[in-house]
């Protein structure tokens, strides 16, 4: 077992598994994480069926896979499998059984699915409606249905819904609330919105972070946090109520899978990778938060894989903005041994400019076909791509050797900071095996991000380094 194992690091889920949309729920002393699932080389979002990943509370590096828990052709509307089954949400409703809320791709109405247990297998059980019977989405004047989130205190469930709202939207108003009756299908209360579009955004607090999409609703203490994806796409903002249908006040950014307003070695606008899309949620582990998001790889849309940050509560109770790292912000690695290059939480290169997946661009891939277990890799490395790494506690390393593979006759260059001093270079050899190139490199004793810098020409792939 690699010590790697039993650390917390992003991807928290093997470098093979595509689960984007992750919602972290705590159930009897385990955290069960239900999201959307993606496929390596799929050619859409959410092509996946429904599957559960959990972990013991104290040990958030133990993640179980606790297989397919509900499948697309399970829904009534989806007997032939022609639609994706988007961002989902779960509950443990007054009555002891989780609920799992979803939207199907084709589809402005939401359903719910029922189990026993958090984990179990799933069975259809209806569709969220008025009173009336009519389904919710359908009414007129109703905005379409999309990512929903959900919450269940005492004998009352809150139920969040809302997307895709750009900002050339003129009819979709933003994220919506509503109370629902005991059978968790009727519309009691609402739906009133509860975090503006672009288009009802001016005075609100949320002018140039509105709602897009992602939906996701946690309480902590006597407040209510709102998680959502702004307009920007990247970044997971969140506002706060005392109450569950508002009104809410905007309280800042959690996170943004290309570190857009990250400042310190650079300026809060340059991006540290390609972003994209993001979506996920709030959870308090043993009196620790956290917030779940994806990040992307293979230059598509359409492999997202799950990450975590620890955050930080302030004596106000704001959540200043996590950085993206490799060890989720938990305590650094060991500065000694092999660390796998999918861990990369930076990959940038000079002309970085937009939220734009492209093949051949610098990317976390892997080999082989969705579900083969074959490790993660960066590929595309070309002159001046940079993959950084956070964060090593370092002490005695004096040299530093990279597995790579292509057709590159440059070198890496090692820092422990994007524009810091060159602490020394690995010089490549065109290989078309994984081949291991060294160099004595002597990095400071402290705690240390490294980055990796290629100059010269071809395309290189990284596996992996050692640190000894």
């Amino acid at each position: 077992m690699s010590p790697l194992d039993k650390h917390l690091k992003n991807p928290y889920l093997p470098s093979w598994e595509y689960i984007p949309d992750g919602e972290p729920h705590v159930f009897d002393g385990r955290v069960y994480v239900y999201g959307s699932h993606d496929l390596f080389n799929g050619w859409v979002y959410c092509l996946g069926d429904y599957v559960c990943w959990s972990a013991p509370a104290e040990d958030l590096a133990d993640w179980r896979y606790e297989g397919v828990i509900y499948r697309k052709t399970q829904d009534p509307d989806n007997r032939e499998g022609d639609q994706c089954l988007y961002a989902p949400d779960v509950t443990r409703g007054s009555d002891g059984r989780y609920y799992l809320y979803y939207v199907l791709d084709h589809q402005d109405i939401v359903s719910v699915a029922v189990c026993d247990s958090p984990a179990g297998q799933y069975a259809f059980y209806g569709h969220v409606h008025y009173p009336d019977g009519t389904l919710l989405g359908k009414r007129p004047g109703d905005d379409p249905q999309f990512d929903p989130a959900v919450l269940t205190e005492g004998e009352d469930t809150y139920l969040y819904t809302g997307g895709v709202c750009f900002r050339f939207e003129k009819e979709k108003g933003g994220a919506m609330g509503m109370r629902l009756d005991r059978d968790m299908l009727t519309v009691r209360e609402g739906p009133v919105f509860v975090v503006p579009s672009a288009k009802r955004s001016r005075g609100t607090g949320f002018e140039d972070h509105e709602f897009f999409e992602a939906s996701s609703i946690r309480k902590f203490g006597d407040l209510y946090y709102f998680v959502y994806s702004s307009v920007w796409m990247n970044e997971l903002c969140y506002a706060v109520s005392a109450s569950p249908l508002g009104p809410y006040t905007y309280g800042g950014i959690l996170v943004s899978n290309c570190d857009w307003g990250i400042g310190g070695w650079k300026s809060p606008e340059k991006k540290t990778t390609v972003g994209g899309n993001n979506h996920g949620g709030l959870v308090e582990v043993m009196g620790q938060r956290y917030i779940f998001y994806h990040r992307h790889t293979n230059a598509t849309e359409f492999s997202r894989q799950g990450c975590l940050q620890k955050l930080t509560v302030l004596p106000d109770g704001s959540m200043p903005q996590a950085e993206m790292t490799s060890d989720g912000g938990g305590e650094p690695f060991e500065g000694k041994g092999e660390f796998p290059a999918y861990l990369a939480c930076n990959l940038f290169w000079e002309e970085l400019r937009m939220d734009r997946q492209s093949p051949g661009r610098p990317r976390i891939t892997q080999d082989g076909r969705d579900g083969d277990r074959e490790d993660g890799y960066v590929a595309g490395v070309t002159d001046s791509v940079t993959v950084g790494f956070k964060y090593f506690d370092c002490r005695g390393v004096r040299r530093v050797t990279v597995f790579t593979r292509g057709y590159a006759g440059g070198r890496f260059e090692v820092r422990t900071a994007p524009d810091g001093p060159l602490l020394g270079s690995i010089p490549l050899g065109f290989r078309n095996r994984w081949t291991p190139f060294s160099a004595d490199i002597a990095i400071p004793d402290g705690v240390h991000a490294l980055y990796f810098t290629y100059r010269g020409p071809g395309s290189a792939m990284l596996r992996s380094f050692i640190l000894e």
